[in-house]
């Protein structure tokens, strides 16, 4: 990193950028133009060319004899050669197809989609991720409300959502001022990846995709064909016929007020899979061609080893995870439907849940259902720790509003105890079987739908009963037995 000043005072044996714009032409030396973004599909009003794709425009590709020449400008489609020729055939001659170094690394990582969910926290949930570009037509700038109207309207235990944000726009905003205003989608637990690779790896752990214009789009569409709807409202700088005009052509638009849910059910496939395809030449040697070229230009054998891309990283999970939920109950033929919102930020429920000791005093006094995880081991020389019974008791002791207290027992069973009630409960979760794989849900959900029964006009069971605790379209059966003296007596 050195000051402009002291950079153009150098002359270069290669200078590599992703922009023609700017002052880049006064860096002496021969110039490599790698692609920017994914297919080519803005024009920004006011600046270049008229109707010219930024990064295709003539007006910045053209040198002068005191700029430094274009020796290679990299593309990732033979279209992307075509249209350059059409503008500018002498541009044109320093174009070749090598294609898509980002995409090569999001196709070598798609295999860890799982261990991306996994660093997420998403598990059986589908993970929603919204896209924005930078400029006035973005998805921030023209939605500014959407992150936290869905992050507080879609049930927590069936959707997980996140937010790519263009890094010119967290450039512009700083990351003070981006997270201050997405704060409330922030504190609902949506996630903000990181700009530099996190990104791309939630884009493979993504279920579906809601994006503006921007190409980030483009990188999601050419893992796989999952449902992507579209927010763009028109303006100045799609440009029609390119990729991300087709695909936003042929998808779903989510209006204002629009259901996110009957959006994704409305895609069809096909849409996603032709714009990658469009945007990309087929994967596969980019790394290769790419160092093959630039050793070419310095005169220099490359080495003979493979170069392969390297797997994106992990992402970092939510900054916040709720613990306090407003919890809407419906009593159906078919058990009890839960859902779940972060509390405050919606309708009240039928009762508010609320984990003890991870949120605030105010939160925690309003409770209807109190429950409580097992604390890690102490290293106390000298150790103080509640029993199951012992807490339950003291939790509606210390909390009179608060109807039912629970706790989470090491065996993922739970003890419940309920006010009026002179029985002590064991909850048991079983979980649902999925071609292969198991689901389970946070015990304190089904606490909720059990929560829900014992505190209807109902009576009570006084011996073991199951009942079925319906999360989105997933069914669990879940057992409400008395409590052992064992459980009861348990640690946590």
């Amino acid at each position: 990193m050195v000051p402009w000043s002291e950079a153009r005072g150098h002359t270069y044996d290669l200078v590599v950028a992703t922009s023609p714009k700017g002052d880049l032409r006064l860096l002496r030396g021969p110039h490599v133009l790698l692609p920017h973004g994914a297919g080519f599909n803005k024009s920004i009003p006011g600046e270049g060319s008229a109707d010219s794709a930024s990064g295709l425009d003539p007006a910045y590709l053209r040198r002068t004899d005191h700029d430094a020449p274009i020796a290679l400008h990299a593309l990732a489609h033979p279209d992307q050669v075509a249209r350059l020729a059409a503008t500018d055939p002498r541009a044109a001659r320093h174009a070749k197809v090598i294609g898509d170094l980002t995409l090569e690394r999001v196709l070598a990582s798609s295999s860890l989609r799982d261990r991306y969910r996994a660093a997420l926290g998403t598990g059986a949930r589908k993970l929603l991720v919204l896209v924005s570009t930078w400029g006035p037509e973005s998805l921030v700038r023209q939605r500014p409300g959407l992150p936290a109207r869905l992050a507080t309207q879609l049930p927590h235990d069936e959707y997980q959502l996140a937010l790519v944000v263009h890094p010119n726009e967290r450039s512009l905003l700083g990351t003070y001022e981006l997270t201050e205003r997405l704060a409330p989608a922030l504190d609902a637990g949506m996630i903000l990846p990181d700009p530099h690779e996190e990104w791309a790896s939630v884009l493979i752990a993504a279920d579906a995709l809601v994006t503006d214009h921007g190409s980030a789009a483009l990188y999601y569409c050419a893992t796989q064909d999952r449902p992507v709807v579209s927010v763009h409202r028109g303006g100045g700088e799609l440009i029609p016929g390119s990729p991300m005009g087709v695909l936003l052509d042929r998808i779903p638009q989510l209006g204002r007020a629009g259901n996110i849910a009957d959006a994704l059910r409305a895609y069809r496939p096909g849409p996603g899979r032709a714009a990658a395809q469009a945007a990309f030449a087929p994967p596969g040697e980019a790394v290769d061609r790419l160092r093959t070229e630039l050793y070419a230009l310095l005169g220099l054998a490359p080495p003979t080893h493979d170069c392969t891309p390297r797997p994106l990283p992990s992402p970092a999970p939510a900054r916040h995870v709720p613990a306090a939920f407003d919890v809407h109950v419906e009593t159906t033929a078919a058990g009890v439907q839960i859902a779940r919102r972060p509390a405050g930020t919606g309708l009240p429920g039928h009762h508010l849940a609320v984990e003890h000791g991870a949120v605030g005093e105010q939160l925690t006094r309003s409770a209807g259902l109190l429950y409580r995880r097992p604390l890690p081991g102490s290293a106390a020389p000298v150790d103080l720790a509640w029993t199951a019974d012992g807490w339950t008791r003291h939790a509606l002791s210390a909390y009179p509003g608060c109807r039912s207290a629970a706790a989470l027992l090491p065996s993922g069973a739970c003890l419940l105890r309920v006010r009026g009630h002179e029985q002590t409960y064991a909850v048991q979760v079983e979980p649902r079987y999925e071609g292969g794989r198991i689901v389970r849900i946070d015990p304190a959900v089904a606490l909720s739908a059990v929560h829900a029964r014992l505190v209807s006009p109902q009576p009570a069971p006084d011996s073991r009963t199951t009942m079925n605790c319906l999360v989105g379209e997933r069914t669990f059966r879940v057992v409400l037995r008395p409590a052992t003296n064992t459980e009861a007596t348990q640690v946590i």
